[in-house]
């Protein structure tokens, strides 16, 4: 099998992880850091907004099963693209909107996107659209947050509804 990966920060990465990992054909959904300056950064680290890091979701996933163009839908649909570094109540550079592609294919893609989606905002939209850098897998206890802790998701939870609509039954919703 064939896989793809793409980088996506929108906001707290825990939310933006659970999210992915709902959608069939997504392998993997990791939570890290990208797009700064300081090599393998601790979270304590990216929150002092030294290290220019986002807090992303690395998606591996199967594109005969889910295309590169319906994650952006997905990705659209979760966060207010439009917010400046914060989405909610997070406040901060660490959150804000970014796709980090891994192909001028993928690149051409996310930016014809961000044109189409622009028209369901009456704001502009701030996402930082670039070919990926190095990512940092975040700590241990960032990853599946929601499922190690017993929590039920709070930030980022796009409707089961909504993935529907999309096109993508949920996989584990």
């Amino acid at each position: 099998m064939a896989t793809e990966t793409t980088i996506f920060g929108a906001g707290c990465f825990w939310g933006v992880e659970w999210v992915f990992a709902q959608v069939p054909g997504v392998i993997g959904a990791e939570s890290g850091y990208s797009g700064g300056i300081t090599p393998d950064p601790t979270y304590r680290e990216v929150c002092s907004h030294t290290t220019g890091h986002a807090e992303v979701v690395r998606v591996t996933f199967d594109p005969s099963v889910v295309s590169f163009d319906q994650l952006l839908e997905v990705f659209w649909a979760m966060h207010d693209p439009t917010q400046v570094d914060r989405q909610g109540p997070d406040v901060g550079d660490q959150y804000r909107s970014a796709i980090f592609t891994s192909s001028d294919e993928q690149q051409s893609a996310a930016e014809a996107s961000r044109e189409r989606a622009q028209a369901g905002f009456s704001r502009p939209i701030a996402t930082q659209i670039r070919r990926a850098g190095e990512f940092y897998s975040a700590e241990d206890y960032h990853q599946r947050y929601y499922e190690k802790n017993g929590h039920e998701p709070y930030c980022h939870v796009l409707p089961v509804g909504r993935l529907k609509e999309l096109g993508l039954v949920p996989s584990r919703a």
